[in-house]
């Protein structure tokens, strides 16, 4: 991956690959970028501008913006300008306490259906986040961590949250990202390793309590963040 040189919008960049057409590259580009919060809450986009950066007609462009504002990821206003939705205090305290409740919920599921591959791969993954953190590559730090916990949820091949805990994910990325940006310390206990730990011994309660902890740290961490309450009002 690489950023784009743009002096508007620099974009975590990634090849299409064979297999992808183009409305699909498109979509998954600005929807990687949203998750990890390249693209700044208030941020406006629009077709042309985001059409010439990624070399493609508007077409595609557009077909993204309509399937990220389904996805509450982006906000097309009256005048047509799209933007990424400011922060409040209110709407970030109800998405965190929705992704206790859901991912909690959806880890519980996922149990039972856990291998030992699984536990590999998370494993893997937990310690990309470590490589990230050290390189202090906030990309990665959000794409290595929503990687975890996607794999986890999605280890029962019955459920049904993963697109809804996505699009929380996607709400909060770009403001979670300014916060990150701020920390000395991303974390403090890898509630990963907690998990991992239930998982391997297939205890329910101890995996629900590392998940709801893990993101509970993560949402005292940005609280802790000097002049965060700022940006909760979009004047930073």
């Amino acid at each position: 991956m690489k950023s784009t040189d743009s002096a508007e919008l620099k974009l975590l960049m990634f090849d299409k690959s064979d297999d992808q057409k183009t409305h699909q590259w498109v979509y998954q580009l600005l929807r990687n970028n949203l998750l990890c919060g390249r693209i700044k809450p208030g941020k406006p986009l629009t077709i042309r501008g985001l059409a010439e950066i990624l070399h493609v007609s508007p077409m595609p462009v557009r077909e993204a913006l309509h399937r990220l504002a389904c996805e509450a990821a982006v906000e097309v206003k009256n005048n047509r300008r799209v933007i990424v939705p400011l922060m409040t205090a209110e709407k970030f305290g109800e998405l965190c306490e929705l992704r206790i409740l859901l991912e909690t919920h959806a880890a519980e599921g996922a149990l039972p259906y856990i291998n030992e591959g699984d536990i590999e791969i998370l494993e893997q993954l937990d310690r990309k986040i470590d490589a990230a953190v050290e390189a202090n590559d906030a990309d990665q730090i959000g794409l290595c961590n929503q990687a975890f916990h996607r794999h986890l949820y999605s280890a029962n091949p019955f459920q049904i949250s993963v697109p809804l805990i996505e699009s929380l994910w996607l709400q909060l990325g770009p403001f979670s990202r300014i916060a990150i940006a701020k920390l000395e310390k991303v974390y403090l206990v890898d509630r990963h390793v907690e998990a991992l730990a239930a998982l391997k011994k297939k205890n329910r309660f101890g995996l629900r309590r590392a998940i709801e902890a893990d993101i509970r740290d993560g949402i005292a961490s940005i609280k802790t963040v000097e002049g965060i309450h700022d940006y909760f009002e979009g004047v930073a």
